[in-house]
């Protein structure tokens, strides 16, 4: 069983990873520079993914199905924290106030949006695929909201600098509360097909997109000066640590399949690429984030089917 899941795991992996390649490839190849990236990335952020989870959540999502709908923000920001805790429990070893904050936002910020959004379309069967998606969008909702206020206030502290409100209602928050909003008014019943169809075109754009951003943004990192120690820490803490925590969790607690997928998942996964454009956006030096962004995305190519696998045999055999 154990190696079923691994084949499973390791083909949606290498699927993500080959359209990450195009992304790595054409910045390698000069076709897209960091200009052009960054046009990807926005357009990916404010027009493709906002689109997709409208017309996910209109169309899947009820207050009476998913009554519970609640807990997944919360859980996002609960997972955060103890991504902040552990690596808190490391940074006596790091040297450095602004190395140990960025030391702490790459364990407690994960790729939680682009990887999962690529993995539960290429891992799970269409029945489960779709649920799936609405506990993720309801969980960015919460994730969202905490990286770019405590997030951003880690990463580039100024008592200077003021603190943009506007940062906390991205496009995909305002998608998602816009969509809840539809949906429990019970306007989403009134909208045509022909309306919704050119719509989900556009959004089932996403995913492909996202992986272009992600392999084309790990193309751009420079390693000049590799910091070994916090390295190191910083994949143990990300890669190693917090999803092996997050499946003995699971485990122990005998969570429902999709809800313990979801855990195990975004505790699996890399740390956030959205760091890089924190530091990028109010002009701190990166010490640590492009390091950790890119060596727990190498480390993840091994790590992350290894404890999906696990977690698909384990709850199978409980």
């Amino acid at each position: 069983m154990f190696l079923e899941s691994v084949m499973t795991t390791v083909s949606a992996v290498i699927q993500v990873i080959l359209m990450a390649g195009i992304g790595y490839f054409l910045v390698k190849r000069r076709v897209l520079d960091y200009e052009g990236i960054g046009t990807i990335s926005r357009m990916t952020v404010e027009l493709t993914l906002p689109v997709l989870i409208f017309c996910q959540l209109i169309k899947d999502f009820s207050f009476a199905q998913y009554a519970d709908w609640w807990i997944f923000p919360l859980l996002s920001i609960a997972i955060t924290l103890v991504g902040y805790a552990i690596g808190s429990l490391f940074i006596r070893f790091i040297q450095g106030e602004e190395h140990k904050k960025q030391f702490l936002g790459l364990t407690a910020f994960q790729n939680s949006g682009y990887l999962p959004l690529a993995l539960i379309a290429g891992i799970l069967p269409a029945d489960k695929a779709e649920p799936m998606f609405i506990y993720l969008f309801l969980f960015l909702l919460g994730f969202n909201l905490v990286i770019w206020s405590f997030g951003v206030h880690l990463l580039s502290f100024d008592r200077t600098k003021k603190f943009e409100l506007g940062s906390l209602f991205s496009p995909p928050v305002i998608a998602t509360l816009f969509s809840l909003l539809v949906v429990f008014l019970g306007l989403n019943k009134f909208i045509p097909d022909f309306v919704i169809a050119p719509l989900k075109a556009v959004g089932n754009c996403t995913i492909p997109l996202s992986m272009i951003v992600v392999g084309g943004s790990l193309a751009q990192i420079s390693l000049r000066k590799v910091v070994k120690k916090a390295m190191f820490l910083a994949v143990l803490v990300k890669m190693i640590i917090l999803p092996a925590l997050g499946l003995a969790l699971v485990l122990i607690l005998k969570l429902p399949e999709l809800i313990g997928l979801l855990i195990v998942m975004e505790l699996a996964v890399p740390s956030a690429t959205n760091l890089s454009l924190i530091i990028r956006h109010y002009k701190k030096e990166d010490l640590l984030i492009n390091q950790g962004v890119l060596f727990t995305h190498i480390v993840g190519i091994i790590s992350l089917p290894f404890f999906l696998s696990l977690f698909f045999a384990l709850n199978v055999v409980k």
